[in-house]
């Protein structure tokens, strides 16, 4: 395996030995289907196909709100009861409905087939289906496979199962190619925009991100290659990337200002980048992002705050919370726990934060009744109980939908957790 590249930073020990509280009980969280809401908008050529039920076609259509006339970049091939019941030949249902998809579709250049609990039970081999049709359709459409299956995935993790399944296809970059910045995770194309006038400013030319805003813009990889999370629930994919000989530089991820310019200044010292010329390059957003934190500070300096574990977010922004915004961790609750990649968040945390890993919801919810936070921050499903029972609510999955990363959004971000102390505060005027 690559080498991780490590970033110097004075953050301290934060919770970096911390043991967090691992529970493997009941959970509340949406399935890895759910990242198709995201990355359909992001591949600009790409389909995702589910292969699923008529629950599955309604949740990312719920989650999406697409109207029905619309023509979104993803569909779900339906298992019925015939195909349960091994009636029908589901490879061949499979097969009539991705050639009747193409035909109707013809700028389609790359189609996901993503499996779910249904297609699961009746163990259809999805990733036989995809090289069969990839082989049919090529070269005009290549097919690839993923699960977002629940019984596998949470939520985030169905962007991790896609983009693990487009590295195998990534191209090998020469052996003697310059250095250049691969920046993994989606994000959004503004967002984009400015991470490469940043980069560009400080002399660093050759970035790339993936997934590419089209699925015909090959991202090469090999030991020239330097990565850098956006996201931090890419575990598989920063595995099988650094399998291929890139290198992973360590960071915090790019939420507020602080965590901007530590993401920003491990790309700098990976490059050579002098820190006169990183200030010239940071100076002016850097003074714009702590601008717009003024009013929210005032806001939310001492209010407690819950973390339900849901998005892998939640570490990242607890750190953020924390240290830019003055407000108390109470729990902080995440899925899984990384420690690579979260080593620096990890070190940025106050010290004695409480961690927990995984859940067992009905524990989780007696300890958060007995702190009464100022704020939680949860699932869908838990959201509107809690707010009967008079806590304030921040549904975790609009921190995914929403573009939160560098230093524009930092205000957008921050006010995020205001709105909702605002909204509770107008309900009881």
């Amino acid at each position: 395996m690559s080498p991780v590249i490590p970033i110097r930073a004075d953050f301290g020990k934060g919770c970096t030995d911390v043991m967090p509280l691992v529970e493997r009980g009941q959970r509340e969280v949406f399935c890895g289907l759910t990242g198709i809401i995201w990355l359909h908008r992001k591949i600009q050529d790409a389909f995702f196909l589910v292969v699923g039920s008529r629950t599955c076609a309604h949740l990312i259509q719920s989650a999406a709100g697409v109207m029905i006339f619309a023509e979104p970049r993803f569909g779900t091939a339906i298992i019925d009861e015939r195909d349960l019941a091994g009636l029908a030949d589901a490879n061949e249902e499979l097969d009539r409905v991705v050639d009747q998809l193409l035909a109707r579709r013809p700028e389609i250049k790359l189609l996901f087939l993503v499996g779910s609990c249904p297609s699961e039970v009746i163990k259809l081999d999805l990733s036989r289906a995809a090289s069969r049709l990839s082989a049919q359709h090529s070269p005009t459409v290549r097919v690839l496979n993923y699960s977002g299956s629940g019984i596998e995935t949470t939520f985030t993790q169905g962007e991790d199962a896609c983009l693990a399944s487009m590295v195998p296809e990534m191209a090998s970059s020469p052996v003697n190619a310059p250095k250049e910045l691969v920046i993994v995770g989606t994000l959004a194309d503004v967002v984009e925009d400015q991470f490469v006038r940043i980069l560009n400013h400080m002399g660093i030319d050759r970035v790339r991100f993936f997934p590419p805003r089209r699925a015909q813009d090959h991202v090469p990889i090999g030991p020239n290659t330097r990565l850098l999370l956006a996201q931090p629930f890419l575990a598989e994919t920063a595995r099988l990337m650094q399998a291929r000989g890139a290198s992973l530089l360590v960071a915090p991820f790019p939420l507020g200002v602080e965590g901007t310019s530590a993401w920003l200044q491990s790309a700098a010292t990976a490059f050579g980048v002098t820190p006169e010329r990183f200030q010239a390059a940071v100076a002016a957003p850097m003074a714009r992002a702590e601008a717009s934190l003024t009013r929210a500070k005032l806001q939310l300096d001492g209010k407690r705050i819950f973390f339900f574990p849901d998005s892998q977010l939640e570490i990242p922004l607890a750190r953020f919370l924390s240290r830019e915004l003055g407000m108390k961790l109470l729990e902080v609750g995440t899925p899984y726990l990384h420690r690579q990649h979260m080593a620096v968040e990890l070190a940025m945390l106050p010290e004695g934060t409480f961690l927990s890993e995984g859940q067992d919801v009905e524990k989780q919810l007696d300890r958060c009744r007995a702190l009464h936070p100022d704020m939680v921050v949860c699932g869908l499903g838990l959201a509107n109980p809690l707010e009967s029972e008079g806590m304030t609510t921040k549904w975790a999955i609009e921190l995914v939908f929403t573009p939160i990363q560098g230093y524009d959004q930092a205000g957008d971000l921050a006010e995020l957790f205001t709105r909702p102390l605002t909204r509770r505060m107008r309900l009881a005027a």
